[in-house]
C-alpha cells in the first residue's frame, strides 16, 4: 500500500474513532483507537524498512562511487603480524578507462555497474567504482618537431588547439616538442591557458631527427606531477622513431606501467607505404592498443583535426571501472586484464576499448 495513501486513511480512522456517544462509549471508543494507532505505527514502520531496504539494494546494483571517492580496501587475508618481515601489504585501487560501443561504433551511454565483469589473469574481480563521467584530465600534447614536419606543423597545431578547445574545460595540460630531443615548452607544468598552449605550439623548430620513444617515456614521467585521476598522451607524428636510447619494447613496458591512455596520430600519407612506414604504423597501434587509446593514420594532414576531435569525444565518453584485485600481492607482475559488458536492453553484441593490463606495484620496506 503506498505510505502516503495509508497515512490520510490512518487519520480519517482516528478522527472517526474519537467522536464519544457516551461515557462508556468514550472509554470503549479512546481504547479502540488507542489500538489502532499501534497497529497503524507498526505496519508504517514495517512498510518503511521495507522501502529504504529496497532502495538501497537497488542502488547497489546500479550505482557506485566515482573514483575519487572509492570506499576503502578490503582487509587483507592475511594474519596481522604474519606479512612478512619488514613489509607491508597494502591493495591498490586498479582503474580502468572503457569505451562501450554498439555494432555501429557508437558510443553506448548509461550502463549499469552490474553489466560489466572485470577480470584479472582470468579471475573474476569485485567493483568498487563503475561510472560514466566526464571527469577533468590532465593530457599532455606530445608533437613532432623534426625536420620533416615543417610543412605540416601549422595544420598540426591548428589541431592540438581544436583538441584542447574540445575537451573538458578543467583539463590541465602541457606540450611537450620533440626531435633529436624532447622539450617542455609551456611556462608551467601543467596549464588550462589556451594562449600558453598556443605559443607552446609555436615553438617550432622543426629540424633533426625524431626521438619519439624518449619524448613518451619523458611525458609519462611529467604525468606523474598531475592533479587529475585521468591522463592521456596525445603524440602526433610523421615518421619512425631514429633517434632514441630506448626500444620500442622498453617503451610500452613503460606505457604499462603507467595509467595513462595514450592516442596517436601518424602523417604518412597514402605514398608513405614501405617496410619503415608499415614498422612505424606498427609502433603507434601497439603503443596505444596497450593502454586502451586509438592510432589514426590520416591520408592527408588536414585530416588531422577531425580526428583531435574525435579523440576528445572519446576521452569525454567513458566509463570508469575500478576494483581491489584479489591477487593483493605487490610483487612487480603483470596482470591481464578482460572487460566483458552485456546489453541489458538486450540489443545487439557491445564491444569495450580497455587497457590489456597493468603492472603491479612492488612492496616496499615498512616504516619502523
Amino acid at each position: 500500500m503506498d505510505l502516503a495513501n495509508f497515512a490520510v486513511k490512518r487519520n480519517s480512522t482516528i478522527r472517526l474513532a474519537l467522536e464519544p456517544r457516551g461515557s462508556l462509549s468514550r472509554t470503549i471508543a479512546l481504547s479502540a483507537a488507542l489500538i489502532i494507532l499501534a497497529i497503524t505505527g507498526v505496519c508504517v514502520a514495517r512498510a518503511g524498512a521495507q522501502q529504504q531496504s529496497s532502495q538501497q539494494q537497488q542502488s547497489s546494483q546500479q550505482k557506485l562511487p566515482p573514483l575519487s571517492q572509492a570506499p576503502p580496501p578490503p582487509p587483507s587475508p592475511s594474519t596481522p603480524g604474519k606479512q612478512g618481515p619488514g613489509f607491508k601489504i597494502d591493495v591498490d585501487l586498479v582503474a580502468l578507462h572503457a569505451a562501450v560501443l554498439d555494432k555501429r561504433g557508437v558510443f553506448v551511454d548509461g550502463l549499469p555497474a552490474d553489466a560489466f565483469k572485470v577480470y584479472e589473469d582470468k579471475v573474476l574481480q569485485k567493483l568498487s567504482v563503475a561510472k560514466q563521467e566526464d571527469v577533468p584530465v590532465s593530457m599532455g600534447l606530445v608533437i613532432d618537431n623534426s625536420g620533416s614536419m615543417f610543412s605540416k606543423r601549422a595544420k598540426v597545431n591548428a589541431a592540438a588547439l581544436t583538441f584542447v578547445k574540445t575537451s573538458n574545460p578543467e583539463d590541465e595540460a602541457f606540450v611537450v616538442n620533440f626531435n633529436d630531443d624532447y622539450y617542455l615548452d609551456t611556462e608551467h607544468d601543467f596549464t588550462s591557458s589556451i594562449t600558453e598552449m598556443k605559443e607552446a605550439l609555436e615553438r617550432i623548430d622543426a629540424r633533426g631527427s625524431t626521438a619519439l620513444y624518449d619524448a613518451i617515456i619523458g611525458s609519462l614521467d611529467h604525468l606523474k606531477k598531475a592533479h587529475r585521476d585521468k591522463r592521456v598522451l596525445l603524440v602526433i607524428t610523421d615518421g619512425m622513431d631514429n633517434a632514441s636510447r630506448h626500444t620500442l619494447t622498453e617503451t610500452i613496458n613503460e606505457v604499462q606501467h603507467s595509467d595513462a591512455v595514450i592516442y596517436t596520430v601518424g602523417l604518412f600519407g597514402k605514398e608513405d607505404k614501405g617496410a619503415v612506414s608499415r614498422k612505424a604504423r606498427k609502433a603507434l597501434t601497439d603503443l596505444a592498443d596497450a593502454t586502451g587509446g586509438l592510432a589514426f593514420f590520416p591520408e592527408a594532414v588536414e585530416d588531422t583535426e577531425s580526428i583531435c576531435t574525435e579523440i576528445a569525444h572519446d576521452i569525454r565518453n567513458q566509463y570508469t571501472l575500478a576494483y581491489y584485485p584479489t591477487h593483493f600481492e605487490r610483487d612487480g607482475t603483470f596482470r591481464t586484464v578482460q572487460v566483458a559488458v552485456t546489453n541489458p536492453k538486450g540489443g545487439g553484441k557491445l564491444t569495450v576499448r580497455t587497457r590489456s593490463g597493468y603492472y603491479a606495484k612492488t612492496a616496499t620496506k615498512a616504516t619502523k
